[in-house]
């Protein structure tokens, strides 16, 4: 069965370009040229993933998202001309999983699409490694359910922050490279790596409390990566 994209862009030829761009990928391109069309469609169909623009007359993107992933979990690509560091790091802040400037490459706008198609088709319960939990008294982490617990109470992780720490877990006590990791997320698409991972390391370390209940989970070797050190109980 074909995937469902949503695309919320106000340009209606753009929706006829992404529909032949994507043609190879099998999926069935939904557009809504506003952001509040676009909200409504996605509760409507309940889209796979979702192509977002920016600057659209009456929500703009960074708004449609956060409300977006008050209703999902799907992945989100920004397809937008505003890719400064600034519209980058708010992006990541309110949800977005990938972006993409315009004007855009064909080529890599399938490839990303993919990518994160991909992901929905492939979930982390199905990877192959044999790692599939972390248990302790403070912190409660399982891939199959994708749930994170922190002292009992569920924690709210974006579709990437959890990806980033799902990808630890399962490399537990191991050394993961920044490349290694943006591959694993981005299909190794990014170069600019360093600064991609600590950004949501950074995110991680926050939302788990990192170091507050007496040990920290995520180290950090400077030059290499990263790795999770699971906690010793007494």
């Amino acid at each position: 069965m074909a995937k469902k994209v949503l695309l919320i862009d106000d340009d209606a030829e753009l929706g006829k370009l992404v529909e032949v761009i994507l043609r190879p990928v099998e999926v069935t391109i939904y557009q809504a040229l506003c952001g509040l069309d676009g909200l409504r469609k996605a509760y409507q169909i309940h889209p796979d993933m979702i192509i977002l623009d920016i600057m659209m007359p009456d929500m703009d993107g960074f708004d449609v998202c956060l409300r977006l992933r008050e209703l999902t979990a799907v992945p989100i690509l920004m397809l937008t001309a505003r890719t400064k560091e600034t519209d980058l790091i708010r992006g990541f802040k309110v949800g977005v999983d990938d972006f993409v400037k315009k004007p855009f490459n064909k080529n890599e706008l399938e490839a990303r699409v993919r990518a994160l198609i991909r992901r929905t088709n492939f979930p982390d319960s199905v990877n192959n490694s044999y790692i599939t939990s972390y248990q302790d008294s403070i912190l409660e982490i399982d891939l199959t359910s994708q749930t994170v617990k922190l002292c009992g109470e569920i924690v709210e992780l974006s579709p990437r922050e959890y990806s980033f720490l799902a990808c630890l877990i399962r490399e537990q006590g191991k050394i993961v490279s920044h490349h290694e990791l943006v591959r694993e997320i981005w299909g190794g698409l990014y170069t600019n790596e360093p600064s991609m991972s600590s950004l949501y390391i950074h995110y991680i370390r926050t939302k788990l409390q990192d170091g507050e209940h007496g040990h920290h989970y995520i180290h950090t070797m400077w030059g290499r990566g990263y790795w999770f050190e699971p906690r010793k109980e007494e």
